[in-house]
């Protein structure tokens, strides 16, 4: 059996295979349909200072090779998540780390600061693909100058793996990863949904409450791919990899595009064990072609 050990920042996963925010719920949901310790880590929803009541239904669109989402971060707020949740997830054995949203860079930035306390929770994903409210409503991801305001806000009160979850709507994603390391960062993972919509021609109005949703599933995958191996060129710090990735085969071609570690969205609704079933598809593949460990594929492309 390969070694499938990689370390984020200062964060040791057992693999490299992870399951993407708003996928997997907390975990628990998932507990008796997959062995939540053989998964190098869960991101739970995403998480932000006050409730939120998301969008209005409906939010979910299928299409072709992929789905539309418009959920809009619903959830009851960190402290609920600290008081309720917590208690309930802390002894999970696996890396339990939370995606952090906002509106404003204090917002994120208080956020983090009270997820900081839980012994348990060893990294944080910041979500900048979120619109801010001080700007007219574009997201922060998507200029450098917005991206780091977060992150700043963020470093000064939070002290442990600090994530960066990229947006793909914007011009140059290696400059904003590189604005990103440049203010603190210890990782980046992209890619985020792509903007997308449908449309019901009966009706003549979209599928989705609010006219567009994010994209996601294996229509993503090549210009996920794409954008991961741009950006593991452009960066010193680790680079996680998600978009369309549902099988082991998806999982490699990530690792070898120079990502160290990846996460499994869309795919869990589909197959809830499928985390586990890529980790093992990735250790045969390992097996199979004479690799001692996973390292050995990380960032191997030729290209």
């Amino acid at each position: 059996m390969a070694s499938l050990n990689v370390k984020i920042n200062n964060l040791e996963l057992s693999n490299p295979v992870m399951t993407a925010s708003g996928t997997f719920g907390y975990g628990l949901e998932f507990a008796d349909l997959v062995p939540l310790h053989e998964i190098g880590g869960i991101i739970v929803k995403g998480t932000t200072l006050r409730p939120r009541e998301g969008n209005d239904y409906p939010r979910m669109a299928e299409v072709a090779s992929g789905m539309l989402n418009c959920v809009g971060l619903q959830n009851k707020g960190v402290d609920y998540f600290c008081s309720h949740i917590y208690p309930q997830i802390k002894d999970i054995d696996t890396r339990m780390i939370v995606n952090v949203s906002g509106s404003t860079p204090e917002d994120y930035a208080e956020c983090a600061a009270r997820i900081d306390a839980l012994d348990k929770i060893p990294a944080i994903e910041l979500n900048i693909s979120c619109p801010n409210v001080k700007d007219g409503g574009m997201a922060f991801g998507v200029t450098c100058a917005g991206a780091t305001s977060v992150i700043k806000a963020v470093r000064e009160r939070y002290h442990k793996t600090l994530i960066v979850k990229l947006s793909p709507n914007v011009t140059d994603i290696a400059e904003i990863a590189r604005a990103c390391e440049a203010e603190g960062a210890d990782s980046v993972s992209l890619i985020n949904t792509l903007m997308g919509m449908a449309i019901d021609t009966e009706r003549r109005c979209p599928k989705l409450s609010i006219g567009t949703g994010g994209l996601s599933g294996p229509a993503v995958k090549p210009v996920a791919l794409r954008m991961v191996w741009q950006v593991a060129r452009a960066v010193k710090i680790p680079v996680i990899g998600l978009g369309g990735i549902s099988s082991a085969q998806d999982a490699i071609e990530f690792l070898m595009a120079g990502a160290t570690a990846i996460e499994i969205g869309t795919a869990n609704f589909i197959d809830p064990a499928i985390a586990y079933k890529v980790k093992t598809g990735i250790n045969d593949w390992l097996d199979s072609h004479g690799c001692a460990s996973v390292q050995e594929i990380i960032g191997a492309v030729n290209a």
